[in-house]
């Protein structure tokens, strides 16, 4: 089992010099990736609460933001030689698919194969709604631009024609490196998740799940392969960020599981906890290997 770090890097903590630094370290170390989380604006108020912290807001800087998840993975990846890096997740529904098209190709051919496109469809009403769509129909426009981007990204000459995107004879260049394409990444836990992830998916990403909880997410996911007549095989890959309050002992009943990557939550960037927090992803990455 692999053992990457998830660390949405804000600003004014997330300097360009703590960056590289964090990206170095984590190549030299041999961790397996770093992912980071998207939002483009924040709101004071929201309609649905940030699922993974109490108060339902997403714990950033006073005065800070997070940083854009294409320019940080083109700066780590000019710091860095083997390290992977992850979307976890970006926001297709919210996105402009051909220009997200290009952007993660382009990633994966600078980096020469290095990125996996972890994707969601979200939770922040009022962000998608500010990037100019609709809400309730988020899942459906998330599965058609998914096609979208797969046919620029593998197929030479392009004719669409869907619900939200319709050209013809579009040429997309360059190619992705990695074949037949990028790795879809699907998160998500909604029936409509799964079968996204059985339909795009190279694998599924579940964040902030125990043991207990990926297992009952392979269950559901296993029941999608088996209704679309298929079997998650051992290529289809799995994985998770487990709770900031895992035991390293744990990483036995991930891997039983068949989980193949651990992406460990970096959690807080100010410098005297990133160091504290670093040494014990360090040992899980020797326990790993």
């Amino acid at each position: 089992m692999k053992i990457g770090v998830f660390a949405t890097f804000m600003s004014p903590l997330a300097t360009p010099q703590m960056i590289r630094d964090f990206g170095r370290r984590a190549e030299d170390t041999g961790l397996d990736s770093i992912w980071m989380g998207e939002h483009v604006v924040l709101f004071d108020r929201n309609t649905f609460g940030y699922p993974s912290s109490k108060d339902g807001r997403i714990p950033v800087p006073d005065g800070g933001g997070m940083l854009d998840v294409t320019a940080t993975f083109g700066f780590l990846a000019a710091a860095t030689s083997r390290l992977r890096f992850g979307t976890g997740v970006a926001l297709v529904p919210q996105r402009n698919p051909i220009y997200t098209a290009k952007e993660i190709c382009t990633l994966d051919w600078l980096t020469e194969g290095r990125i996996d496109f972890g994707i969601g469809v979200g939770w922040n009403k009022e962000e998608v709604e500010a990037c100019g769509y609709r809400w309730e129909d988020r899942g459906a426009r998330c599965d058609e631009f998914l096609e979208v981007m797969r046919r620029l990204w593998t197929e030479p000459v392009v004719d669409f024609a869907g619900k939200w995107v319709r050209f013809e004879t579009a040429r997309l260049d360059p190619k992705p490196i990695q074949k037949p394409h990028v790795p879809i990444i699907v998160g998500g836990y909604a029936d409509a998740a799964m079968r996204r992830a059985v339909r795009f998916g190279a694998g599924w990403y579940g964040f902030n799940r125990d043991p207990a909880g990926v297992r009952e997410m392979l269950g559901r996911l296993d029941a999608a392969f088996a209704a679309a007549g298929r079997t998650r095989g051992p290529e289809f890959e799995i994985i998770i960020t487990p709770p900031m309050s895992m035991p390293v002992d744990a990483m036995a009943a991930y891997a039983e599981l068949g989980v193949h990557r651990l992406v460990v939550n970096l959690d807080s960037q100010r410098p005297e906890r990133v160091d504290g927090r670093m040494a014990e992803i360090e040992r899980l990455v020797r326990l790993a290997a």
